[in-house]
Parts: C-alpha cells; sequence; structure tokens
C-alpha cells in the first residue's frame, strides 16, 4: 500500500473514531483497490491471506453503521458492498445512486452520474429506499 492510500485510510478510520487495525486497514484498501464492489468471500482471494470471517464480518458491519460503505442488492443470497465515495456518516447515509451488475463476470459497480429516476407512489405511500440494479454485460466482457 503506497503511502498516500495508507493516510486516506487512516483518516478515514480516525474521523469515523474507529481504532486503526490491520484488519481494518486491509480492508479498505482492498475497497480502494477494486473497480467494484466486493462480496463477503472476496477479501481472503484478493488479500491472499487467511482472514477470520467473523472479524471480516464484524468490520464491514461496523463499517456500514459508521457509512463507510454501502451494500448493494443483488438477485442471488450474497451481499455486495462498496466504497462511499459521498460524505456518508453513521447518521446521515446517502448513497443513493443506480448499481451495474454484469452478466457474465459478476463486475458490480456504482453509477454515481446516473441519477435515480423519479418514481410516482400512490396517494399515502412513503419511500424510504430505493434500490436499482441494472444487469447487462460490462465493457471488458463485450
Amino acid at each position: 500500500m503506497d503511502i498516500t492510500h495508507k493516510t486516506h485510510i487512516t483518516e478515514l478510520l480516525r474521523s469515523s473514531k474507529l481504532s486503526i487495525t490491520d484488519t481494518r486497514l486491509k480492508i479498505l484498501e482492498l475497497f480502494m483497490e477494486s473497480n467494484g464492489a466486493l462480496e463477503h468471500s472476496s477479501f481472503e482471494k484478493l488479500a491472499g491471506q487467511s482472514f477470520d470471517r467473523v472479524t471480516v464480518y464484524r468490520t464491514l458491519q461496523t463499517f456500514l453503521d459508521k457509512g463507510l460503505i454501502h451494500t448493494i442488492p443483488t438477485t442471488d443470497t450474497s451481499i455486495r458492498y462498496a466504497l462511499c465515495k459521498s460524505d456518508c456518516s453513521e447518521h446521515d447515509h446517502h448513497d443513493h445512486h443506480i448499481h451495474f451488475r454484469c452478466e457474465n463476470c459478476g463486475t458490480t459497480i456504482c453509477l454515481d452520474e446516473t441519477e435515480i429516476p423519479v418514481i410516482q407512489l400512490p396517494k399515502g405511500y412513503t419511500a424510504h429506499n430505493v434500490d436499482v440494479v441494472v444487469s447487462g454485460v460490462c465493457k471488458e466482457c463485450k
């Protein structure tokens, strides 16, 4: 990990009032190096080392609670996680954007520049969350 990434990751953890551990540093580094979302099982593969599954789960949950990452809905039973790119916090999480999932390679990316269409709900209904996932073929698989 280069010094710029390490400094950014360290500041991210400090600003979220989280202690700096090797696992947290490595998981955030993997997020920053990835081109898209990661599954729980991706961390061992990408790190080339053994991670305790419970520690990874707890770390991901802590990052979710602090607004450092967000989940991406999937059509299967897996959960994908992506690094928040906006100024989310534990009390103000606002990662509202569309996601794209490649049907061939499974890569999932955030489409931050694409706006979610306005959805007109029937009178009396209130939306709390909107998840939009577009599936297709990415430019690498085309």
